[in-house]
């Protein structure tokens, strides 16, 4: 039961960190006889299920192989955000001058305190995902070690078999490395191993322009490296629409990061200590990219191999994971799946919402079904893209005809103040009405913004319900109140126009 080689630093923290998520001394406990829910896998999806089934009374073990708290607390959304967040405020100081900051351009980064804070935040958290909280508060049976399935309704995990009336495979996702020739021998990190470095590396080379490549580049571009992003795509950030994507694509630039689209890398290979990447762009002409430290950000593969689920008749794909009904359900009637493992909404939210249709439907009977999960998405550049629902391709794809609105943060006053009127919002609504099907926003705080656009498209609230809420002024959140006025006007047609004027004048007589 050895924890991942590499997977965390030898910070007191992270030692602190291990002894909540898989402490070195834990003793497995003797298997019940049945269990109403097992749960393989504790990341978002499989702690939220298990504490869900345990709170409704359920007889519930959890077994994981590595750590609690999954990628998303070890190696994913928290120590990111804690290092974007140091960056962010290195960022602010450096361009404070306009706000009466002398010589902020010149301050001193401490990268290794940056990442001792990280640190040191992740273990606090942890405290919420611990083996013990899970074993003495909730009345989870925690196993740590590899489940294989052994029948329909039986798993082992360390030579003990564990039988279960219903099952939840949960065991996430890892980074997808690509077939790169010299890769192995050069060395290079991922998101499993990048935040155990306790050096700033002077040059960074970023494989992959989505969401993890964007964040991160962006992210050590501020704490102090040089930053080039290889990304094979048109486009960074393809799930958005092309402007939105443009539009960071710059937002990077200015900070210095080079970025090369639509490349092949050819070769991977070391030079007198150097690590280095070769590669060609459309026009066959070669480049080749030094570095001191090569990032993987191209993707994830769900962890689907080792589990012998063939033996409890699960079906799944190697890179696309565990085929699931809508209601999560897989082949085998008592197991199913949530999180990563099956979905390609590879967020720690929507793995929570999995799960808790999981327990709904696995426990309960309950019918519930994820096509009606609205579930929107945060990239945390500076700035912030986030949308939810439709975007304009999609749209087009469905035959769906909209109309769109957008607002630049140039208008709002509470942006400009701020120093943040780079950025828009956009909503597209169904063409001639309020009914809202997809927003972006791209601004400071944009994940904070989302949540309007995604209760609005839940609720079935429109434009028009929007322009009539009250919006706290200054706030750059009154960009969403703008754009509902916009499309408020549009229904002020000539003629009503006209019959509204007539009306006043006749008032005046």
């Amino acid at each position: 039961m050895s924890l991942q080689p590499g997977s965390l630093s030898a910070s007191p923290y992270d030692q602190a960190l291990a002894e909540n998520v898989h402490p070195a001394e834990w003793i497995n406990p003797e298997p019940a006889s049945r269990y109403n829910l097992l749960v393989i896998g504790a990341g978002p999806a499989g702690l939220v299920a298990a504490a869900g089934a345990a709170g409704l009374g359920g007889k519930v073990a959890l077994v994981e192989k590595n750590l609690l708290g999954g990628d998303c607390l070890n190696f994913g959304c928290v120590p990111s955000k804690g290092i974007i967040r140091a960056g962010r405020a290195i960022r602010d100081a450096r361009n404070a001058a306009e706000f009466g900051v002398v010589n902020g351009e010149k301050l001193k980064v401490d990268f290794t305190a940056a990442f001792e804070r990280m640190r040191q935040v992740r273990a606090r958290l942890s405290n919420h995902d611990s083996a013990r909280r899970f074993r003495e508060e909730l009345g989870v049976d925690v196993f740590f070690g590899a489940a294989r399935f052994t029948g329909s309704d039986t798993v082992e995990v360390e030579g003990q078999k564990l039988t279960f009336h219903r099952a939840v495979i949960c065991t996430g996702s890892f980074a997808r490395i690509p077939p790169i020739p010299g890769l192995e021998e050069t060395g290079y990190l991922t998101n499993e191993t990048v935040f155990s470095l306790n050096t700033c590396p002077e040059r960074l080379t970023i494989v992959g322009g989505g969401p993890i490549g964007c964040e991160l580049a962006q992210a050590f571009a501020h704490l102090g490296s040089t930053v080039t992003i290889l990304n094979s795509g048109k486009r960074i950030l393809p799930r958005e629409d092309p402007e939105t994507s443009e539009f960071i694509h710059n937002a990077l630039e200015r900070d210095g990061i080079i970025i090369y689209n639509e490349i092949k890398i050819l070769e991977a290979t070391k030079s007198e200590g150097e690590k280095l990447l070769i590669f060609e762009q459309q026009d066959q002409q070669r480049f080749t990219v030094s570095a001191d430290q090569i990032l993987i950000g191209a993707g994830r593969t769900p962890n689907v191999t080792q589990l012998d689920l063939e033996k409890a008749g699960v079906d799944y794909d190697p890179l696309e994971g565990i085929r699931v009904n809508s209601r999560l359900r897989t082949g085998n009637s008592r197991i199913y799946a949530a999180g990563d493992v099956c979905s390609p909404f590879k967020f720690t939210h929507a793995a929570d919402a999995m799960a808790r249709i999981v327990i709904a439907n696995a426990l309960f009977g309950g019918r519930q079904t994820v096509s009606g999960l609205v579930i929107p998405w945060c990239t945390y550049t500076t700035p912030e893209v986030a949308h939810v629902g439709m975007n304009r391709r999609e749209a087009e794809e469905k035959n769906i005809e909209i109309d769109s609105y957008s607002v630049s943060l140039a208008e709002v006053d509470r942006a400009l103040l701020d120093g943040e009127e780079y950025g828009f919002v956009t909503v597209h609504v169904k063409k001639g009405t309020d009914r809202i099907l997809g927003a972006t926003i791209v601004a400071r705080n944009a994940g904070e913004m989302i949540n309007e656009f995604t209760l609005a498209i839940t609720a079935g609230i429109g434009l028009s319900t929007i322009a009539a809420t009250i919006h706290p002024y200054p706030t750059q959140g009154e960009a969403i109140k703008k754009l509902a006025d916009s499309y408020r006007r549009t229904r002020l047609t000539p003629g009503i126009g006209k019959i509204l004027s007539i009306w006043l004048r006749w008032k005046r007589n």
